[in-house]
């Protein structure tokens, strides 16, 4: 069983008008993977989840897109101020979108398996060392 705690944590205006909401995520109880997880997203009313938005938080956070200030920088470009400029510019040049998202997946499953392979060296080295002990104990 899974339980989730989701809040609104902000609005997205265009002008006055409300198009969407920041949303924050927290896995309050999970019996099937690691629980007191978080995440947070924009939802755009009439669309869903902002993938744009997602690809430049995480763009940022994995230091593929440079932040300043309110400036977004991609290979030393500046690609836009603010977030709703730097997404419609990668709506217009979806093939740079693509291209970051192809190196953040690339990024995140890198860092996944390399996880994976020190859980399966620290695995073998508990079985050795259970083995030691047995060995010792006769």
């Amino acid at each position: 069983s899974v339980r989730l705690d989701i809040r609104r944590i902000g609005s997205i205006k265009e002008g006055d008008e409300v198009v969407g909401n920041e949303t924050r995520v927290k896995v309050v109880k999970n019996k099937v993977a690691p629980p007191f997880r978080q995440t947070e997203f924009q939802i755009m009313y009439g669309k869903g989840i902002h993938h744009l938005g997602e690809v430049i938080d995480i763009g940022v956070k994995l230091n593929l897109i440079d932040k300043s200030g309110a400036w977004y920088a991609y290979k030393g470009e500046k690609i836009g101020q603010g977030k709703k400029n730097v997404s419609a510019y990668l709506l217009e040049n979806i093939e740079i979108a693509e291209e970051i998202e192809t190196e953040i997946r690339a990024e995140l499953l890198e860092g996944d398996a390399a996880a994976e392979a020190e859980a399966i060296e620290a695995s073998e080295d508990v079985v050795v060392l259970a083995d030691a002990k047995s060995k010792s104990v006769s």
